[in-house]
C-alpha cells in the first residue's frame, strides 16, 4: 500500500526502525503487494476485511487512493530506499476505508523483491486500538485494589459497599462497617463535617472534590495523618439520587510538606532580622511556641565546635559527663515567664538529652522522645529537677535538635509539649530540622560578623590615639563618629604630634569608604604621618611625602584592587597637617583636597583661612604650598571631615555657617564644646563617617623662652655656657646644669666649626627643658663613632647619650639642631620663687 506519491499527516522525518516491532503474523493482518510504481497488484481478503474494497476494485489502481491525507512523495521515497536497501519500515499511517471511515493502521512494509519480473513490496497492515470489553471480574478487581479508597453509601449514609484501601484507612474491619454510618466508625470529630458534606451532595447534587482535612485512625492512633475525601452522588436511569460515591485519599505526605514549607517561608520573617546572636536565638524560640510547640529553649556552646576547626577543643576536654558548657541564649513558653525552665537566659546550662554526649551535637541526628516519663532513671536520677518541672507542667513530648551550620557546632535546641496533647512524632522531627537550620544559619551569621566587627573595633581603637597631648601649647578635645553607629569602624582619623622647639602638630584624614579596610588604611596612613612628622618636615614637605607613599601603596596593589573585593583603597585619601608653635604663636597649616580649618579668635570672631587646596593623596605630580598664621593665645582651631559639614542637603556653605556658629559659643569646656557641636551638627545618623579635631592655643611665657647670639669665635663657648649656667639656676634646675653645660658647649662648638652665621641658641622650659642651636647652613649633621685614636667626632655621640632625645630641623634660613631633657622630680615642700631672667 506504498506508492511513489505515498505520504503522511505527520510530514518526513526520522523512519522507524523494523526490527523492534518483530514479524507480522499475516494470518491476522490485512496483506497487499505494491509495484515499485505504487500501483497494487496483489490483494488479499484480510486488505478487503479491514478497508472494504474488493479486489477487483484495488488490484491495477495507486495505492496513494487509499491515504486519508495528502500525499508525501519524501517520505514515499524514503520507504521505497529503505526497502530496496533490504531493511524494510514500519509505522502507522491513516487510511481510508470504502466507507470514508479513517483508520490508524500500524504498517510494515517488506523488503523489495522481483514478482513476474515487476519490483515489489508487500505491506501488511494492523488496525491499531482494538475494541476491548471490561467484564465484571475486571472492574471489581480494579475498584478493589485501587490505591484509593472508595465506598458507596446509601440515602441514609448507610456504608453498603467499599473497598480494601478504604477498609485499611481507618482500621475498621468490613463486617463492622456496613449497615452502619461514619459517625458510628470514624473516631473523634471527624464523622460531623464529612456527614454535613454528604447531606449537601444529596441536597443538591453537586460534588464535593479534594476535601482535605487532619485525623487519625484506630489502626494508628497516635499519628496524626492527612486526607483529601470527594464526595458524589449516585443516580438511578431516572436520575434519581440513590446514594453517595465517597473516595478518600492518603496525602499525608503532601500535607507535611505543604506545612513544613509553609513554616520555613514563615520563619525566614521572623527569624534573624538582626546580626545579634541572643536575638536570634530568641527568635527562633518566639516563632517555634506555639506554633511548633509549648516550650522552647535554645543552649548555645560558649565556644563552638567544628571538626578540623583550627581552636576546637578536643573531644572530651568539656565538662564533667562529657557534655559541653552552653548558656541559654533564648526561651519562650505558653506559660508566662517559662515556668518549666530551669535555667535563665544567660545562664550556664549543661543539659543534653540522655544519655548522649557532645558526639551528639557533632553527628547525631535530632533526638524524638514522644513520651516523657520523669520517673524512669535517666530523668529522676541524672536529671532530678528537671524531671520535677515534667511531672508539674505536665510536659510529656521532646524533640531536641543540635544547631549546625558551615560544619560549626554551634548547641542545641530543644522543643516540648504539655498543653498541646499530641505527641511529637515523625512527622514533626522535619519542620523542627528545618527551623534549627534555618536558625543556626543565621546564629552563625550573626556570630561570624559579631566576631569580625570586634576585632574591626579593636583594630580601631588600636589605630586612633588613646590620648591627646597637646602640652603646654594646646588644650585638645576629639570627636569620632562612624557613619553606621552599630559597626563602629569607619576611615576617618585624627591625631595630635608632640615636636621638637614646644611645637604640636595637628593632621586629621577621611579615607574613602567605611568597615574594617577603610579603618586599616587609615592606620597606614596615620602611622605614616607619626613616622613624617618625627623627621620634623613642614608641612607641605610632609604631604608630598606622604602622596607619594600612597602612590607606591596603590601601585602595591593587586589587580582589581580591593574594591573587587568589597574593600576600599588608599587612593583619594585627603589630609590637613597643621604645627603650632607657641613661642611665636605661629600655625603653619597644608592640606590634600581636605576642607579648610575654622579658626575662632578669643573676642569670637569666625573665619575659614584660604589654604591653597591642594590635590587628594595618591594623584601624585602637583604641589603642596604652606601657609603660616598667626593665632592669638586662646584662640580655638578646629580640624573636621567633610561629613560634618555636608549635611543631609550637601551644601557645604551652609554647612560651614553652622559649624563656625555652634564652635563659637562660649561658656562650655573643650571636651563638651566638641561633643555638643558634633550632637548639633548631626542630630540623626548620617551616611559618612565624621571626625572632629578641637584645639584652644597658649603662648609660651616669655620667663620660660631665652636666646642668645653666639659670636663665630670658638672663645664665646665658654661665656655661653656660663649664660646657660646662671639661666638654669633662675629657674631652679641646678641638676641638669652640667649635663646642659656639656651639650651647649658640643652643638655650639660645631656650629661655629662647620656651619655658617649667624648662630643663635635658645633654651625652652616646658615639660622638658630644650637647647635648640640653629645655624645658616643646611647641612645634615652625623651621630659618628669615633675611634679611641681620634682627638673628635664624639660631639653628637656625647649629645645622643646625654639627651633624652635628639634631632635636627630645617628652616627657611638653615637647620636647628635640638636636644631635650627630662626635668627632675618637683621637690616635696612650697616651690620656690622664680627670679626674673637677667
Amino acid at each position: 500500500m506504498a506508492s511513489a506519491d505515498e505520504g503522511s499527516p505527520a510530514g518526513p522525518g526520522p523512519l522507524p526502525s523494523a526490527g523492534p516491532r518483530g514479524p507480522v503474523q499475516l494470518s491476522d493482518d490485512a496483506v497487499a503487494v505494491v509495484a515499485g510504481d505504487g500501483t497494487v497488484i496483489g490483494w488479499t481478503r484480510g486488505a478487503q476485511a479491514l478497508l472494504g474494497y474488493p479486489a477487483a476494485e484495488m488490484v491495477g489502481r495507486s495505492a496513494a487512493l487509499l491515504l486519508a491525507g495528502p500525499a508525501d512523495p519524501r517520505r514515499t521515497a524514503a520507504i521505497a530506499t529503505r526497502g530496496r536497501d533490504g531493511s524494510g519500515w514500519s509505522g502507522l499511517v491513516a487510511l481510508r476505508g470504502r466507507d470514508e471511515r479513517q483508520l490508524d493502521v500500524d504498517v510494515r512494509v517488506s523488503a523489495s523483491f522481483l514478482i513476474a519480473g515487476r519490483e515489489g513490496f508487500m505491506v501488511s497492515g494492523r488496525e491499531r486500538n482494538p475494541r476491548w470489553t471490561v467484564d465484571g471480574s475486571v472492574l471489581e478487581e480494579f475498584l478493589t485494589r485501587s490505591p484509593v479508597g472508595m465506598a458507596v453509601l446509601d440515602p441514609e449514609l448507610r456504608y453498603i459497599w467499599l473497598n480494601d484501601t478504604l477498609e485499611r484507612f481507618g482500621g475498621v474491619p468490613r463486617e463492622q462497617r456496613l449497615g452502619r454510618r461514619p459517625a458510628d466508625v470514624l473516631p473523634g470529630l471527624l464523622a460531623a463535617p464529612i456527614e454535613r458534606l454528604m447531606r449537601q451532595v444529596l441536597a443538591t447534587g453537586v460534588p464535593v472534590t479534594d476535601y482535605e482535612y487532619l485525623g487519625w485512625s484506630w489502626l494508628d492512633p497516635n499519628r496524626r495523618r492527612a486526607y483529601s475525601s470527594s464526595f458524589f452522588p449516585l443516580v438511578d436511569a431516572e436520575e434519581n439520587r440513590i446514594g453517595i460515591g465517597y473516595m478518600v485519599l492518603d496525602v499525608t505526605d503532601r500535607w507535611n510538606a505543604r506545612r513544613l514549607l509553609a513554616l520555613v517561608n514563615e520563619a525566614g520573617a521572623s527569624i534573624g532580622s538582626t546580626l545579634d546572636v541572643q536575638r536570634t536565638a530568641q527568635e527562633l524560640a518566639d516563632f517555634a511556641v506555639p506554633r511548633f510547640a509549648d516550650f522552647v529553649f535554645v543552649d548555645l556552646l560558649e565556644t563552638p565546635l567544628g571538626r578540623d576547626r583550627p581552636g576546637a577543643p578536643p573531644l572530651g576536654s568539656e565538662a564533667p559527663g562529657g557534655r559541653p558548657p552552653m548558656r541559654r541564649m533564648g526561651m519562650s513558653s505558653v506559660r508566662e515567664g517559662c515556668p518549666e525552665a530551669v535555667v535563665r537566659v544567660g545562664e550556664s546550662v549543661d543539659f543534653m538529652p540522655l544519655p548522649h554526649d557532645v558526639h551528639f551535637l557533632l553527628d547525631g541526628d535530632p533526638v524524638l522522645l514522644p513520651m516523657l516519663d520523669p520517673e524512669s532513671r535517666a530523668w529522676a536520677v541524672e536529671q532530678p529537677a528537671r524531671a520535677a518541672r515534667i511531672r508539674e507542667f505536665g510536659l510529656h513530648s521532646l524533640i531536641s535538635v543540635p544547631m549546625r551550620a558551615r560544619d560549626t557546632v554551634l548547641g542545641l535546641t530543644t522543643f516540648m509539649r504539655s498543653q498541646n496533647p499530641v505527641p511529637f512524632d515523625e512527622d514533626d522531627v522535619a519542620p523542627a530540622r528545618e527551623l534549627v537550620a534555618r536558625a543556626a544559619v543565621c546564629v552563625d551569621n550573626a556570630r561570624r560578623y559579631t566576631r569580625e566587627h570586634t576585632a574591626a573595633l579593636v583594630l580601631q581603637e588600636s589605630l586612633l590615639p588613646h590620648t591627646l597631648r597637646g602640652g603646654a601649647a594646646l588644650d585638645v578635645a576629639s570627636s569620632y563618629l562612624p557613619a553606621d553607629a552599630k559597626d563602629g569602624v569607619g576611615g576617618d582619623w585624627f591625631d595630635v604630634i608632640p615636636l621638637s622647639g614646644a611645637r604640636v602638630g595637628l593632621v586629621i584624614g577621611d579615607v574613602v569608604g567605611h568597615g574594617i579596610s577603610a579603618a586599616a588604611t587609615m592606620g597606614r596612613l596615620r602611622t605614616a604621618v607619626q613616622t613624617l612628622a618625627d623627621m620634623d618636615l613642614a608641612p607641605d614637605e610632609l604631604l608630598a611625602r606622604l602622596d607619594d607613599l600612597v602612590m607606591r601603596l596603590s601601585e602595591e596593589e593587586p589587580a582589581g584592587g580591593q574594591a573587587d573585593r568589597g574593600g576600599t583603597t588608599v587612593l583619594g585619601a585627603t589630609c590637613l597637617y597643621a604645627v603650632y608653635d607657641p613661642a611665636t604663636r605661629c600655625c603653619t597649616m597644608a592640606r590634600a583636597g581636605h576642607p579648610p580649618p575654622v579658626i575662632v579668635t578669643p573676642q569670637g570672631a569666625v573665619s575659614f583661612p584660604e589654604l591653597p587646596p591642594g590635590p587628594p593623596l595618591g594623584l601624585g605630580g602637583l604641589p603642596f604650598e604652606s601657609v603660616d598664621v598667626e593665632l592669638s593665645e586662646g584662640s580655638l582651631l578646629g580640624l573636621y571631615t567633610d561629613g560634618l559639614i555636608e549635611g543631609p542637603e550637601k551644601d557645604v556653605e551652609q554647612g560651614r555657617i553652622r559649624l563656625g556658629r555652634a564652635v563659637s559659643r562660649d561658656g562650655l569646656p573643650l571636651d563638651e564644646l566638641c561633643a555638643a557641636v558634633v550632637k548639633e551638627l548631626l542630630p540623626v545618623p548620617q551616611p559618612d563617617d565624621i571626625a572632629l579635631l578641637l584645639a584652644r592655643t597658649h603662648a609660651l611665657s616669655p620667663d620660660r623662652l631665652v636666646s642668645w647670639d653666639v659670636p663665630l669665635d670658638p672663645a664665646a663657648v665658654g661665656a655661653t655656657r656660663n649664660k646657660v649656667a646662671r639661666q638654669l639656676e633662675s629657674w631652679g634646675l641646678d641638676e641638669l646644669t652640667m649635663t646642659t653645660e656639656l651639650i651647649v658647649s658640643e652643638l655650639v662648638t660645631n656650629a661655629i666649626r662647620y656651619a655658617s652665621g649667624p648662630v643663635r641658641l635658645r633654651l625652652l622650659l616646658q615639660s622638658v627643658l630644650t637647647c635648640e642651636v640653629s645655624d645658616a647652613s643646611s647641612t645634615t649633621p652625623r651621630l659618628r663613632h669615633a675611634r679611641t685614636t681620634d682627638e673628635g667626632g664624639r660631639g653628637l655621640f656625647l649629645v645622643a647619650q646625654l639627651a633624652r632625645r635628639w634631632g635636627t630641623r630645617y628652616t627657611h634660613q638653615g637647620k636647628i639642631i635640638w636636644a631635650e631633657q627630662s626635668l627632675p622630680p618637683p621637690p616635696t615642700g612650697p616651690p620656690p620663687v622664680v627670679p626674673p631672667p637677667g
